[in-house]
């Protein structure tokens, strides 16, 4: 991943809201996660107009984008790890992207953040703008909150219940009290008409019945306005029976009082009853929420889990657990794919150059470190393990044997792998050949997703690179390696014929490393010694007389954070599998030919 190049520019739309500068456009290339198969990914980004967007590459902009984020209500998380890495997220949408270094990075997270304040979101620019739509929600909120508050500081029906005692008892009172004031007026009003029944019929003896012109009554004989005949009583005009209405009262005011009374008294009853409803209902609510929020993160979980965060790395999500059962049913994939592709692959023939090619010593600048390897392992690798306690058996199926010796150095699994066999048909020379043919490579290796030569170094020498297929969580390897085959000359007349292949890893101007993939480091040789067991009689030599023991070691340094108990698991599991494989391709192909020697 590399920052290639960024331009910005102003423009009179894009302005900062507190200085009032032109908000910068960026664009540049930076690293964007794709998917577990294809890893880290260079993609041309731009920063505009409030608006992430990303294509394959600068070339292709006219093409359209690839896809955009909205950065109103992003979320811009700077990774706690890596210096060079931030994650943008809107909902569910996740970006994974990497810079060239941390102040790119830093130029990234700022240029964003400041289209972000310009979005109107968070800002006191924001406040000012949205100040009538937050005032309507803030007046709603406050009466919701108030009605809310009130409600739930009632008083339970009980006490209700109580207040409504005490308010039936004070007006009860009441009512009485104006019972007493009825009853007195009623009385003084009696007592009233009686008198004036008395001065009537005595005024009636002395005065005649006159009436002044006005109409009015004549007045006293002291001169005072005060009528001779007192206005009559109201029961007299009305007709109202102050009394009896008084009693009405009471006994419709009780009456609403003791039906009050009652139903207070069924809702009492029932208070318990709904009461447990509504624990039960507020029980299946709690339960319904926690299985949403459960739901809810393993969604999230489940839609990120191919991100960055759950690959091999040293502060992965995945636990070694996870990590293993990972591996596994992806290893288990790759091993019914292979099942389906051995039905239908199509022959290919492969003539074997002469002998003189691979036993002449080349001159080439890598000639010495070749001679080097080869010395090494033919005096290392074919001694026996009988008496080594470091060396333990891992495998032993029929003739094959495996063996490991547990090396870890700082975390990383170094674990030397050594195993024989012996395979019945085969000579030494053609089990080394198609070992190191990279024309039939394919046909045989399944765990190889492409590989190509980088240089021919001679006839029997030529260097290669060839990126693994990746086994998710694990990120993908590739290799750079020589790989030289030789036919190894004998010291005596009782020397087996020797064949060896090593592959040993070099660098190289045309392959350097990229973050794509880890570059792993080998040292494999594969020694295949031809023993011969005399025919019978005349016969000529067949396949039948003819058995190849092979030596094969592989010190393999994977690289990466990979847990080493998955490593030792794989290694146990795969190794077996491809001396099978590739031993039974051999006796597939020089079946019905030529013995070659």
């Amino acid at each position: 991943m590399s920052e290639k190049s960024s331009n910005s520019s102003g423009s009179d739309e894009d302005v900062d809201p507190e200085s009032g500068q032109p908000v910068i456009e960026l664009g540049g290339v930076l690293s964007k996660w794709t998917n577990y198969i294809h890893g880290w990914q260079d993609r041309w980004v731009v920063l505009k107009n409030n608006t992430l967007s990303y294509y394959k590459s600068e070339d292709e902009r006219e093409y359209g984008c690839r896809g955009a984020l909205c950065l109103s209500k992003a979320m811009i998380s700077p990774h706690e790890f890596d210096e060079c890495r931030f994650d943008i997220s809107v909902n569910d949408s996740v970006w994974y992207l990497r810079a060239e270094d941390p102040a790119h990075r830093d130029q990234w997270i700022d240029s964003i953040e400041l289209h972000k304040a310009e979005s109107g979101y968070g800002s006191e620019t924001s406040l000012r703008r949205h100040g009538s739509m937050q005032s309507l929600t803030s007046a709603a909120s406050g009466f919701s909150a108030t009605s809310t508050s009130s409600f739930k500081k009632g008083h339970s029906l009980k006490e209700k219940l109580a207040e409504m005692e005490t308010f039936r008892d004070i007006l009860c009172r009441q009512v009485d009290t104006l019972q007493k004031y009825f009853d007195s007026c009623a009385d003084g009003v009696s007592k009233d008409e009686f008198q004036r029944d008395r001065v009537v019929e005595e005024d009636e003896d002395d005065f005649p019945s006159t009436t002044r012109p006005n109409g009015d009554c004549p007045h006293n004989n002291n001169g005072s306005k005060e009528k001779l005949f007192p206005p009559a009583s109201p029961k007299g005009i009305n007709g109202i029976d102050f009394k009896g209405e008084a009693i009405t009262f009471k006994a419709t005011t009780a009456g609403i009082l003791s039906t009050l009374s009652h139903c207070i008294e069924l809702m009492m009853k029932r208070e318990d009853s709904w009461q447990k409803r509504i624990d039960k209902e507020l029980e299946k609510r709690r339960r319904v929420e926690d299985a949403y929020k459960n739901a809810l993160s393993d969604l999230k979980i489940k839609s990120h889990y191919g991100g960055p965060d759950y690959e091999e790395g040293p502060n992965s999500l995945i636990n070694e657990d996870e990590f293993f059962d990972a591996v596994e049913a992806a290893l288990d994939r790759q091993d019914k794919i292979e099942e389906e592709s051995e039905k239908v692959r199509l022959p290919r023939l492969t003539p074997a150059p002469p002998v003189d090619a691979y036993s002449a010593i080349a001159n080439h600048r890598f000639s010495t470190g070749v001679e080097e390897m080869v010395q090494n392992h033919m005096t290392y690798s074919l001694q026996d393990m009988g008496g080594d306690a470091n060396w333990q058996l891992v495998v032993e199926e029929g003739e094959m044997k495996v063996y490991r010796r547990e090396v870890e150095e700082n975390g990383i699994v170094l674990d030397p792998l050594k195993a024989t066999h012996a395979v019945k048909g085969v000579t030494g020379h053609e089990v080394c050949h198609y070992f190191w043919d990279t024309a039939v490579r394919n046909d045989w290796e399944t765990t190889i997703e492409n590989f190509n030569v980088v240089e021919t170094l001679s006839d029997n020498a030529v260097i290669v690179y060839q990126t693994h297929k990746r086994v998710w969580p694990a990120s993908q390897r590739d290799v750079l390696y020589l790989s030289a085959m030789r036919k190894i000359l004998a010291t005596n007349e009782n020397d087996p014929d020797t064949w060896l292949v090593c592959n040993f890893s070099v660098d190289h101007d045309n392959a350097p490393p990229t973050n794509r993939c880890v570059r792993a480091k080998i040292n494999v040789a594969m020694i295949c010694q031809t023993l011969v067991s005399p025919p019978e009689g005349d016969k000529q030599i067949s396949r039948d007389n003819v058995l190849c023991k092979i030596t094969y070691v592989a010190n393999v340094n994977p690289g990466g954070w990979a847990p080493a108990s998955v490593l030792r698991a794989v290694a146990k599991r795969e190794y077996p599998k491809f001396l099978k494989r590739f031993t039974s391709y051999v006796q597939e192909k020089t079946a019905g030919k030529p013995i070659l020697f």
